[in-house]
């Protein structure tokens, strides 16, 4: 058995290299980061199961309820780059900080909320602490590791990334349904101030202080602030109607909101590529986008994330709504997809050579077969039998494997000075990915119950069919995509 390394990339200098007790320390260190890093992303869905007690609870419209599960990705997204770049300025140890802080303290607001709006307002705030602590999880892995240490520690922040989302459906059915102390849907909440408080703690002693000559190159770029308006704003336009248009049945606003987006972005990257030309400080260093492989991995991981949040959004729909099953039952169905995406990312490397260059084209193959085969296996309503799970098992490990190889490749040859950037970058494309994911199979899935006049088990699964083909097309897109060989 062999194993692909990455090379540190130019610059680097991994500080837990250089102390006693390594292999302790980069545990302790990792096993921080990630935690923090998994619970902000468990956020994003863990509210999806708990919704139906909220709305009643709360007395909250469609929309307000919208609101409450959205309000978190919109600011999420929005603040990703801008966190990433304060990482850059101030240390990333420090924004680490200040962004898990704001996080459990939101969490905290919205476990005591009284109303729709201040809960909405609260998810506001949570997810701007996550944009500010995730961005800097990948660059204190960046700078901290190398080698080896370093293609460990992404497969690990890999299978942590894509399991947060099955794992939020499935904790969030079991607090649901446990109602402990009749709280009802507050625990959903609550269950991060504990495990933020220890994290904090343990974070404080654990991550190392920020370097100050790495903070005063970061301070000497500038921040930018034209580029993050423009990009602020094109995301703001790109999210909300996202998730709020299915809701409001797609009138006329969401489709020129879309298309402000898309003109705001043009203006974002023409404004970029001169600031760059006059020897200014771009949001975005024009040499991570001109990083070999950096464009492929873009589409990739989009390719990845939108058919990842797809499928568990659908799938979620049919179990719930189609089928009638409990909270509990539906955030467990997960379970299968979940363990076996963290499983493959955190043992691909360790396969043979001969498997590695494959593995990407293999992986999103082996996602479209497994989720048609998921479709076709539920399509008349019923359970799908033992098979269903052997289908649920391939698409978390077709994921992983379009996941986990393509991030490691594409940061491998990043430069230390550059990783605020790729993380930022990578971050942003993940949760847009994710967003895309939900609105465009959603719809497609609501469209066709509507277009059947009811949410019966039959027509529920015929609407499942037609997204688990659609969840093909895309893994085909991306399977043709790995044929294309990325740098090592």
């Amino acid at each position: 058995m062999t194993t692909t390394t990455s090379p540190a990339p130019a610059g680097s200098t991994p500080a837990l290299s250089k102390a006693p007790g390594t292999d302790n320390r980069r545990g302790r260190f990792l096993a921080v980061v990630l935690a923090a890093q998994f619970m902000a992303l468990l956020d994003v869905f863990i509210v999806n199961v708990a919704a139906p007690t909220i709305r009643t609870e709360l007395h909250a419209s469609g929309a307000g309820l919208q609101l409450v599960i959205a309000g978190y990705t919109i600011t999420y997204a929005v603040l990703l780059i801008t966190g990433a770049r304060l990482g850059d300025r101030l240390g990333h140890r420090r924004m680490y900080l200040v962004g898990l802080t704001v996080f459990t303290v939101a969490s905290l607001a919205c476990g005591l909320a009284r109303g729709a709006g201040e809960l909405t307002a609260f998810r506001l705030l949570q997810g701007a602490g996550s944009a500010l602590l995730i961005p800097q999880v990948l660059s204190l892995i960046q700078r901290n590791f190398a080698g080896e240490a370093r293609v460990k520690a992404l497969g690990a922040y890999s299978a942590v990334l894509a399991t947060g989302a099955a794992a939020g459906q499935v904790l969030g059915g079991v607090l649901v349904s446990a109602d402990l102390f009749g709280t009802g849907w507050r625990p959903v909440f609550l269950v991060n101030v504990p495990v933020g408080v220890v994290l904090l703690l343990l974070a404080a002693r654990v991550l190392p202080r920020d370097d100050d000559a790495e903070r005063a190159a970061g301070r000497a770029r500038g921040l930018d602030l034209p580029g993050l308006v423009l990009l602020g704003a094109a995301v703001s336009l790109f999210t909300v109607p996202l998730v709020l248009g299915e809701e409001e049945d797609w009138p006329l606003w969401p489709w020129l909101s879309l298309t402000a987006a898309a003109l705001l972005f043009a203006l974002f990257c023409a404004y970029e590529s001169r600031l760059a030309r006059r020897g200014g400080a771009p949001l975005i260093a024009p040499r991570v986008l001109r990083t070999p492989g950096m464009g492929l991995a873009v589409f990739r991981v989009t390719a990845v994330m939108a058919a990842n949040a797809g499928f568990l959004f659908v799938l979620t729909l049919h179990v719930q709504g189609g089928l009638g099953h409990s909270a509990l039952r539906a955030g467990l169905t997960f379970a299968p997809t979940a363990a076996v995406f963290g499983l493959v990312g955190l043992t691909w490397r360790r396969w043979p050579q001969a498997v590695q260059r494959p593995l990407i084209p293999g992986g999103f193959a082996l996602t479209a077969v497994s989720t048609a085969a998921v479709g076709l296996l539920l399509r008349d309503g019923g359970d799908g039998g033992l098979w269903l799970y052997v289908a649920f098992v391939g698409v978390g490990a077709g994921l992983s494997l379009g996941f986990g190889p393509t991030l490691t490749r594409a940061l491998a040859t990043v430069r230390a000075e550059d990783a605020a950037d790729a993380s930022g970058l990578l971050a942003t494309v993940t949760q847009l990915g994710q967003l895309t994911g939900v609105a465009c199979f959603g719809a497609l899935f609501l469209n066709r119950i509507e277009s059947q006049g009811g949410a019966g088990a039959y027509s529920s699964g015929s609407a499942l069919l037609v997204c688990c083909y659609a969840l093909s097309a895309v893994a085909v897109l991306g399977a043709v995509s790995g044929l294309v060989r990325m740098p090592r």
